[in-house]
């Protein structure tokens, strides 16, 4: 058991053992399945959206670039959440280091933001795009995107770096055993034995301040956006824009909607098991990584189309079944 002491008072421990669903004890190995199929179907419907952006020259616009980052970043949050659960379930117990549970904190955190942070990017575009038309393609441009995007990155590792810096300063000597399958931030702090009040107040406060931030920001530019889409006289215009924002607010009420309720019954539901935290905590992370493609691919016209042709050239490359061959007459005398 690895640890460092200079001194019993000074005693913390530097590895730890992750153990998702501890309730379950020996039946862990049978949420392997269930787990690995949800990872194959997330993987499979978010690269087959972005493959469509990128393989079509006529998607290579701002809006469809955001699509296909956005759910490029639900690839790397599924990634870095359930290839390690998939270990722990399958070995017992998954033992990592603390460095390496402060990287995967870091990037859990990271991605979240950062899928916020597009979100609010997306707005911004869908602003310029039906408040401001004629002028979007000259303000809207390739070097702008590139700098939203940079300024998202920035503003995400600067909402999560003080987080996980903190966590860092932590000494862990309550147990090595963490009853979790990711490093998720309350998970690890129950394993300290020293005053985290600090890490527990810059944790809310971030969370809150951004949240309310970006809700603000959300619903200033999306009331916007819809007060001018009925001042448009076109009626096919009128509903394709409401078309186009519709996924959009879809996608934010899923992600926004998923990670309050998971906040609120984690403080609410105390007495509940840690197996049913850890439920909901799967679900926080992993439902928008599902449920986003199949918003974009579904309700996106432009999106949808290629999908359709795509699969209508698949069905034609398919080898034809050969016909079942009749029975001679000489089988029925």
């Amino acid at each position: 058991m690895s640890a460092w002491s200079n001194g019993s008072s000074n005693l913390s421990y530097t590895s730890f053992l992750l153990v998702g669903f501890p309730g379950l004890q020996e039946t862990r190995t049978l949420l392997v399945l269930p787990f690995l199929s949800l990872y194959l179907v997330i993987v499979s419907a978010n690269v087959l959206v972005i493959h469509t952006v990128a393989a079509q020259r006529s998607l290579h616009q701002p809006m469809y670039l955001l699509i296909a980052l956005l759910l490029a970043v639900n690839i790397c949050v599924a990634t870095t959440v359930v290839p390690p659960m998939l270990f722990s379930f399958s070995s017992r117990f998954n033992r990592i280091s603390l460095a390496r549970c402060l990287v995967q904190m870091f990037c859990i955190y990271f991605f979240i933001a950062f899928d916020c942070n597009i979100l609010l990017v997306m707005a911004l575009d869908r602003y310029v795009a039906i408040c401001n038309p004629l002028r979007y393609p000259e303000i809207v441009t390739g070097q702008l995107l590139a700098g939203l995007v940079g300024v998202a990155v920035a503003r995400s590792t600067g909402i999560v770096a003080p987080v996980v810096g903190l966590a860092s300063q932590v000494r862990f000597c309550r147990s090595n055993v963490i009853h979790h399958f990711a490093c998720e931030h309350m998970a690890l702090m129950k394993l300290s034995c020293g005053d985290i009040s600090l890490n527990k107040a810059v944790g809310l406060t971030v969370r809150i301040v951004n949240r309310v931030l970006d809700m603000l920001l959300l619903g200033a530019s999306y009331s916007r956006i819809i007060h001018a889409a009925f001042r448009i006289s076109s009626g096919r215009a009128h509903s394709k824009a409401l078309n186009t924002c519709g996924s959009h607010l879809m996608v934010i009420f899923t992600v926004y909607s998923v990670t309050m309720s998971s906040s609120i019954v984690y403080r609410v539901a105390r007495t509940a098991s840690q197996d049913v935290h850890n439920l909901l905590s799967a679900l926080y992370l992993l439902l928008p990584c599902l449920v986003n493609p199949v918003i974009y691919g579904a309700r996106t016209k432009e999106i949808r189309q290629h999908l359709g042709i795509r699969f209508q050239k698949a069905q034609l490359q398919m080898p034809p079944e050969k016909p079942q061959s009749l029975p001679s007459q000489a089988a029925f005398t």
